[in-house]
């Protein structure tokens, strides 16, 4: 199935998704594809905000500030989402699990490219005069999608059809 297909049946089925990325085997080619396009994505969110900021404050050029966001979201992100992942997959070990690293590192590179459409709609309303609060709403249903499709995502990883 198309990446953008499953994107959008993440949002109402996050473990049969996963279950059905697991079935197609270890490739590591495709999580890292997922980390890195999820990295991309929200990168390019951070663009209009970054724009409206060198704006009001010319003193930091907008090279400056994209150069800054590039560092982080390509190349100090992905290492922080290898540890993550590796840490929630010795957690879920603690707690009965029996997946693999890789399970636990796909679960969380796929949770991040399955939120990113919703980052991308919430950079978008950063620099929207008047949407301040729309800003807030959708960057906190952002976080939440990402973090329930991350924890159910992970649960099929480790678990498989054995927890709930």
């Amino acid at each position: 199935m198309a990446v953008s297909t499953d994107i959008l049946r993440a949002w109402r089925h996050p473990r049969q998704v996963m279950a059905g990325h697991l079935s197609q085997g270890l490739r590591e080619d495709r999580a890292l594809v997922f980390l890195m396009l999820g990295c991309a994505l929200v990168f390019v969110s951070v663009w209009p905000r970054l724009v409206l900021e060198s704006r009001l404050d010319p003193a930091t050029p907008l090279d400056a500030r994209l150069g800054g966001a590039l560092l982080a979201w390509m190349f100090i992100a992905p290492l922080a989402l290898y540890l993550i992942a590796a840490v929630s997959h010795v957690a879920a070990r603690m707690v009965g699990g029996h997946g693999t690293w890789f399970g636990a590192r796909l679960a969380l590179f796929w949770a991040l490219l399955a939120a990113s459409p919703l980052w991308l709609l919430n950079g978008l309303l950063a620099v929207v005069p008047g949407a301040r609060a729309l800003h807030t709403v959708t960057g906190a249903i952002a976080l939440a999608g990402f973090v329930i499709i991350w924890l159910a995502s992970l649960i099929e990883a480790e678990f498989g059809g054995d927890a709930m």
